[in-house]
């Protein structure tokens, strides 16, 4: 399984971008997907997960209103809006995709993951 993510950028606080996140593990809807960010010399944080049928997602507290994570299963994509964008959002985004026996599951937890992509960055400027 591999993951390309991409869109990441140089961005104003309040402005808006869109991560998306290329995976091709099948069936796709079997696989859940989150999101990750770091920055230097901090361990890897969760930001937002959705599951493999799309209608179940968790977000972290600190962008619940900001953010947003969807997917097409169809396109095996996962993307990640990003909204109303602060300065410590500024950090390297990673996405995640693990295996799950249900297509209703959520993973949290970056351990669980299997599989990464490369990252992106994203700075907002304030």
């Amino acid at each position: 399984v591999q993951l390309q993510a991409s869109g990441g950028g140089l961005v104003q606080a309040g402005d808006s971008l869109r991560l998306s996140c290329a995976v091709s593990g099948r069936p796709f809807s079997h696989y859940a997907v989150g999101w990750f960010r770091q920055t230097p010399g901090k361990d890897r944080e969760f930001v937002a997960a959705i599951s493999g049928s799309a209608d179940i997602t968790y977000l972290q507290d600190s962008v619940k209103g900001r953010f947003a994570i969807s997917r097409d299963n169809a396109k095996n994509m996962v993307y990640l809006q990003m909204d109303r964008m602060k300065p410590e959002d500024t950090a390297v985004y990673y996405c995640g995709a693990t295996w799950t026996s249900s297509t209703r599951m959520t993973v949290t937890t970056g351990s669980q993951y299997k599989h990464w992509g490369q990252g992106t960055q994203v700075t907002v400027s304030s």
